[in-house]
């Protein structure tokens, strides 16, 4: 069976730490800020750690071996 693809478009959005965690940027922090506190902003702009089957499934689909 042939290798498995890189999906391009999660290599974009999540990365690896060093120990296997996925961690990507919090959504809602592109646009519409205006109507924002200054406090949730604040906090967007923190990288957030995904746990669980979902960082499983992103760190089956970034597998390059």
């Amino acid at each position: 069976m042939p290798k498995m693809k890189t999906h391009k478009g999660l290599t974009k959005r999540f990365k690896i730490t060093a120990n296997g965690k996925v961690v990507h940027k919090k959504p809602n922090a592109g646009h519409l800020l205006s109507g924002k506190s200054g406090d949730r902003k604040r906090k967007l702009r923190r990288p957030s750690v995904l746990r669980g089957i979902i960082a499983q499934r992103i760190k089956a689909a970034m597998r390059e071996d």
